[in-house]
């Protein structure tokens, strides 16, 4: 099983050896901007890695200044990330403004996928907050899959904090959502700095947050999938080492 971390992207390979992580995860550039991909300088060979796209990306969106050039960037990290030797792309599901139909953001996502070429799997990532988000309840994500699941590089990441925070019990989560995805093709294992239900994206180390520290373990071993902790930089080591004494 891979276990690893979220890094900068200036030299994932000496990242990943300081926490001792058999993965990473990083951005292609300044996550909050709709810039083009930076390709890194590093040497990434022999690397294992995942690549996330900017936070800004919004592809459900039915406003059109916001959707467009969403699905312009989204493309441009897939290509990018497929290029460099990534396993795949991450990517938030997005939401819908307030009062709108979620069935158009889902529309939009299968519009997003018919026009762009999947060179790599795609991971649509749960998110914590937001009631006319697309993927934060199991619900929500039922409808989304139904429409996009059928692809053959659109995969599903599973993020605990997220999870957590959006109201969905972690106890039997894995299983629960492979009856919807099929598929956990990474893990993002955080501990969450609020409450059950929250809404609030705050990730926390491994045992300093609300969630049980079993539940967590649990979730990586039902996923049997790569596990990158999206932490607090100076514990990223400590929660490797006690996921991987764990697992």
């Amino acid at each position: 099983m891979l276990i690893g971390a979220h890094v900068d992207q200036t030299d994932p390979a000496a990242e990943a050896r300081d926490r001792g992580a058999d993965v990473v995860q990083f951005f292609l550039g300044d996550p909050q901007s709709w810039k083009a991909p930076a390709l890194p300088e590093a040497d990434l060979s022999g690397l294992t890695f995942f690549v996330h796209s900017p936070y800004v990306i919004n592809v459900a969106s039915t406003n059109n200044r916001i959707r467009v050039p969403s699905r312009k960037i989204l493309d441009q990290h897939a290509q990018a990330a497929a290029g460099v030797g990534a396993r795949g792309l991450v990517v938030h599901g997005g939401h819908v403004a307030k009062g709108e139909d979620p069935a158009v953001g889902v529309a939009n996502w299968v519009k997003t996928f018919e026009r762009m070429e999947l060179p790599l799997p795609v991971l649509i990532e749960n998110t914590a907050g937001g009631e006319f988000a697309m993927a934060r309840r199991l619900d929500a994500i039922a409808r989304l899959w139904d429409a996009v699941g059928h692809h053959d590089n659109v995969g599903f990441c599973l993020d605990t904090c997220h999870a957590h925070a959006g109201g969905e019990e972690l106890v039997g989560l894995v299983e629960r959502v492979l009856a919807i995805t099929g598929r956990i093709d990474l893990v993002h294992l955080n501990d969450s700095r609020d409450a059950f239900g929250s809404g609030a994206d705050r990730h926390a180390n491994v045992g300093s947050g609300q969630i049980d520290v079993e539940a967590l373990v649990a979730v990586v071993r039902a996923a049997g999938a790569p596990v990158v902790v999206e932490t607090p930089r100076d514990g990223q080591a400590a929660d490797i080492a006690l996921l991987k004494a764990s697992v």
